[in-house]
This record gives structure tokens, C-alpha cells and sequence, in this order.
């Protein structure tokens, strides 16, 4: 991804950064309501978009009108708190009045390919998404994209297994569908993910580095992953 893609972000800490993507969803849904009377959101597993959430249940926006996906998921039991939509509900979703059916989990359960085919008829509704939330491992996956995994290119929807990390079997947003979005935000907190970002910027083809948008993306830092 060339320096005219991505846009480096640098904040003094992971709670900064969650202020900040707290921010820019909230600037981003006014865009969309205003624009399409919708805001369609991917959102990210991950403890500083776990801190981005709970910054938003103050917020003063028509929850009516937003639609929530995720990009990822783990193939557990729904109420599972190693889920991605068990942390979001718990941090966010639940308390808010954003209607039932326009939240959108994977239905991860089901195994990953039947979830992934499943998912794919939700989310061909959806595109182009308005924003995506993504974060990366200090491997340099996103998602639940890891390296050395080949995937089909044509689909909006990837079954995961052997992942490298547990569990083995995910579900993941291909990178096509990830990069089907008018605006995407890449979250990159602590100091275990620096050596990833260094090898990231110096052009190495990792997951993370996969994702475009046509309009660029956006990668927010701490000072502890960039220093």
C-alpha cells in the first residue's frame, strides 16, 4: 500500500485512540443518516475498540438508523464472551435502542462454512459499508486474515481453519468486502504490535496491509506501537 493509501495517525495512548475512533463513528454516522438516512458500521474485536464502544453509549446520534455487521467472528457459542458480538453487546449494543434485527452477528455457530455462506447473503445487502473498524495482531493480521492463509478472492465472506491463533475455526470478511467501504479506520495499540507496523510500513505484504478503500485508509497509533 503505497503512503498515498494510508493516512498514519499518531495519539499519545490506546485510550486516546479510542477517543478518537469514538469521534470519527459518530462523524461518520451524521455523514451517512444525512446523506442515505443509514449508517452501515463493520466493527472489530479488540480491547482499544472495546474502549471506542463504551464512549459511545453518551452519544447523541438516530440509533434508529444505524445497521451493525462484524468483520470477523469466532466459531463459538453466541453467548461465548471470547465472541466478538458478546463483547460489543455487553460494552455497547445491549443498553442501546439500536433495533434488534439491525444488528447483524455472524452466525459463527453454525461452523464456518455455513456461517460464511450464510453471512454473505447478509452483507451483499449492506455494500458499500460506510465505515470499517479493523484492528491488527502483532503478526499483522486483521480480521481473522492471517499470513500464509490463501483464500478465494472472489469471496465477501472467508470460512477460516487451522487459524493460528484459538480457536482455529473463525469466520472473516475477505478483504474485498473489508475494502468495500467509504471510509476505513485501522486501530494499532502497545507495544507488541510494533515490530508488525515496522514491517507493515516497510512494504512487507501482510494481511493488514491488504485492506484499500477507495478512499485510503486511515491507521490510528499509540506512541508505544510507532516509538
Amino acid at each position: 500500500m503505497s503512503g498515498a493509501d494510508t493516512r498514519w495517525h499518531v495519539y499519545a495512548d490506546p485510550t486516546e485512540v479510542a477517543r478518537k475512533t469514538a469521534e470519527r463513528i459518530l462523524t461518520a454516522a451524521d455523514r451517512a443518516i444525512a446523506a442515505r438516512g443509514v449508517f452501515r458500521i463493520v466493527l472489530a474485536g479488540g480491547r482499544t475498540p472495546e474502549q471506542a464502544y463504551r464512549l459511545l453509549r453518551d452519544a447523541d446520534t438516530d440509533w434508529s438508523r444505524w445497521q451493525v455487521y462484524f468483520g470477523d467472528e469466532r466459531c463459538l457459542h453466541p453467548q461465548d464472551p471470547q465472541r466478538n458480538s458478546v463483547m460489543a453487546a455487553r460494552a455497547w449494543l445491549d443498553p442501546m435502542p439500536i433495533p434488534q434485527d439491525h444488528i447483524h452477528p455472524i452466525p459463527a455457530e453454525r461452523g464456518a462454512k455455513a456461517a460464511a455462506q450464510a453471512y454473505a447473503q447478509v452483507i451483499a445487502q449492506a455494500l458499500p459499508f460506510d465505515l470499517v473498524l479493523l484492528g491488527m495482531g502483532e503478526d499483522g493480521h486483521t480480521a481473522s486474515l492471517f499470513p500464509g492463509q490463501a483464500h478465494t478472492e472472489s469471496e465477501s465472506v472467508h470460512a477460516v481453519h487451522d487459524a493460528p491463533k484459538p480457536p482455529p475455526e473463525r469466520v472473516s470478511l475477505s478483504r474485498r468486502a473489508l475494502g468495500d467501504a467509504r471510509e476505513i479506520l485501522i486501530l494499532v495499540t502497545g507495544e507488541g504490535k510494533r515490530d508488525a507496523l515496522r514491517r507493515w510500513r516497510a512494504g512487507e505484504p501482510l494481511p493488514v496491509a491488504s485492506i484499500r478503500g477507495p478512499s485510503g485508509v486511515d491507521v490510528l497509533l499509540d506512541q508505544a506501537t510507532r516509538s
